[in-house]
């Protein structure tokens, strides 16, 4: 691979994609299903897609496991939908729903939630617990980025 590529997974088919890494911020479109690789949105993580997003993307992924129980978690669900817009292409935004997938919750011992977690090829980086508004997902998904 060369160094100024990028391998971005399509949000709609999983389609691993070289995008050049100078080019990420311009959009583009998946070379399989034409779907545009940055909405601006989270995507739903299952477990169809997840490892996809985790492991073979050189983006890094930040994922809010949540539930629909959970009243803080769905007191954050815009703040984080309006920490995609600005994220992005700088990162992949998930929402994990803990119920629907729990064997990945446990993979990741997610004991509370909302909790967001930062994962980078496979590997989770960072971790915080907690409801948080738009500005504070932002600062610290940038800040745990840089390690």
């Amino acid at each position: 691979m060369e160094p100024d590529r990028m391998i971005v997974v399509c949000p709609s088919c999983t389609t691993s994609n070289r995008v050049p890494a100078g080019r990420l911020g311009a959009g583009g479109h998946c070379g399989k299903c034409s779907q545009p690789l940055f909405a601006g949105a989270p995507v739903t993580l299952t477990a169809a897609n997840f490892d996809a997003h985790a492991s073979r993307s050189d983006l890094p992924l930040l994922v809010d496991f949540w539930a629909a129980w959970c009243g803080p978690c769905r007191q954050m669900a815009p703040a984080f939908a309006t920490a995609a817009a600005q994220l992005e292409p700088e990162m992949r935004l998930g929402k994990l729903d803990t119920e629907a997938e729990a064997a990945i919750a446990g993979r990741y011992a997610i004991r509370s939630i909302p909790t967001l977690a930062l994962i980078r090829k496979g590997r989770e980086i960072a971790r915080q617990s907690g409801a948080m508004p738009p500005a504070a997902i932002v600062a610290w998904a940038r800040q745990a980025a840089r390690g």
